[in-house]
């Protein structure tokens, strides 16, 4: 059965980890850039609520994620989420001193994205993540819940489990295709956030922090069950070790 690898104070100072940490500071600021910004272009031209916004604003999710975890595979394990890295780190895949860096440099990454969409559009605000009218914050944690354990499913049976198969190397793909296929979903009820970072920067950018601690805690819970769940149910092995400083998942 996996433990959770702490890791040492060490750990943030050696190339590899500050390799990995600056790659999800990039790779997280060119996801954020490109979802936000698909949410702004979305509103300026189609309106944010019409069925032609929300398909627009999924597809370029499913496309961003897919390619920047491709990108950031053999880095960092690309990431992107706070969710993500909690999700892998009960499994023991990542440290608990690189899962800490992670997070920070996800939402610097974050940060950094919005703040710059806010300079290049002119001032406008970058729309945050909110409940709808007449969804309670009890709803809306289960919501994300469900989204986020959905996302974490995949990415340890498409990424992690050693047993893969023929969907070995499809991974980023199908990981993307279930983000966009959630914010379907999920996205007019609790905007389908499943990731801390990407509902941190907007909120920072727009100082709008309306029901933003849902966005940690839905996220944050549903990644972390699910990395227990599948380590502990359907891993085919007793446990990965922990990748090389030169490797992903």
């Amino acid at each position: 059965m996996a433990k959770i690898a702490l890791g040492n104070h060490h750990e943030a100072a050696e190339p590899g980890c500050i390799r990995a940490v600056l790659a999800e500071v990039v790779l997280t600021f060119l996801f954020v850039f490109a979802g936000v910004g698909a949410a702004m272009a979305a509103e300026k031209m189609v309106g944010g609520d019409s069925i032609m916004g929300l398909t627009a604003v999924a597809v370029a999710h499913a496309l961003v994620v897919a390619v920047m975890i491709s990108a950031g595979l053999h880095i960092s394990g690309g990431h992107l989420n706070p969710a993500v890295t909690l999700g892998l780190a009960v499994g023991g895949h990542v440290t608990v001193v690189r899962s800490l860096l992670y997070v920070v440099a996800q939402l610097l990454g974050s940060t950094l994205a919005c703040l710059l969409l806010k300079y290049l559009t002119g001032g406008l605000d970058t729309p945050v993540h909110t409940l709808a009218a007449g969804m309670g914050a009890v709803q809306g944690v289960i919501m994300e819940i469900v989204l986020t354990f959905s996302l974490l499913f995949s990415v340890y049976a498409t990424m992690v489990d050693p047993k893969k198969g023929i969907i070995a190397g499809l991974g980023p793909l199908l990981v993307g295709l279930v983000v966009g296929a959630n914010i379907l979903a999920g996205g007019p009820f609790s905007g389908a956030s499943m990731n801390p970072a990407r509902s941190f920067g907007p909120a920072l950018a727009a100082w709008n922090w309306t029901d933003h601690w849902i966005y940690w805690v839905g996220p944050l819970a549903g990644g972390g069950l699910a990395g227990l769940v599948y380590e502990h149910l359907f891993m085919v092995s007793t446990h990965v070790p922990l990748p090389r400083e030169d490797e992903g998942f």
